[in-house]
């Protein structure tokens, strides 16, 4: 196939692949005052739909950052709170995305929510939760995920898959399930700190609804309506 060649299946061509999105619409009027107030309404909407089985896992975001070249990654992780400061994830600190922030803190999120044509982007920096903080999260998971996060060297280059199940199993024989697993000293959250929040619904004919919160210096935010 040439570049040039056109997709002559419709199934396959991305080109033809179209949705046609009859949602209400989001109205200034109907917003909630704080923007992470509006995000819980919404996530609550996402929570809901899974359990009828229309959206998978509410809490996978896509996590952007970029190093300080400015040579951009993404990848999708886990939100695991949110609250009036922001947003929670945890990871290895010696994995791309944390080396990325530790050199650049500027960060987007976007939660993907394609069943219920809703997105939220945000943008913001992010910092290190502390080790109490942390430590509790780590407890909170299941043993096997505690076992996972010290063997593996999140984002280094491994001979085989035969070599993490090694590690995995070592650990798994040292720390059998009912012995408490330490925290790895090098596994953490990050809390990012929203600049913009942007509520994305989508309407008819590509006409959507664009609504972004901005933090202001006073500590309030103001909400402008984007073109779609």
């Amino acid at each position: 196939m040439t570049d040039r060649e056109p997709l002559l299946d419709p199934v396959l061509d991305p080109a033809a692949m179209r949705k046609q999105y009859r949602a209400e619409g989001l109205a200034e009027q109907d917003l909630a005052t704080h923007p992470m107030d509006q995000f819980a309404r919404w996530f609550e909407d996402a929570a809901r739909a899974t359990l009828h089985g229309t959206l998978y896992e509410p809490n996978a975001m896509v996590v952007s950052t970029a190093d300080a070249t400015g040579r951009p990654s993404s990848r999708t992780v886990l939100m695991k709170q949110y609250d009036t400061d922001g947003f929670v994830f945890y990871t290895n600190y010696d994995s791309r995305k944390a080396r990325d922030l530790a050199e650049n803190p500027q960060i987007s999120l976007l939660f993907p929510w394609h069943p219920l044509a809703r997105q939220v982007t945000v943008t913001g920096t992010a910092r290190r939760t502390g080790r109490d903080e942390t430590a509790a999260y780590f407890r909170s998971r299941p043993h096997g995920s505690q076992l996972g996060a010290w063997a593996s060297a999140q984002s280094t280059v491994i001979t085989s898959r035969t070599d993490l199940d090694t590690a995995y199993a070592a650990l798994e024989a040292r720390y059998p399930e009912g012995e408490q697993v330490p925290v790895p000293p090098h596994w953490g959250g990050f809390r990012i700190t929203p600049e913009t929040i942007e509520f994305w619904q989508g309407r008819e004919n590509r006409l959507h609804d664009r609504l972004r919160y901005t933090a202001r210096a006073d500590g309030r935010w103001t909400v402008e309506r984007l073109s779609p």
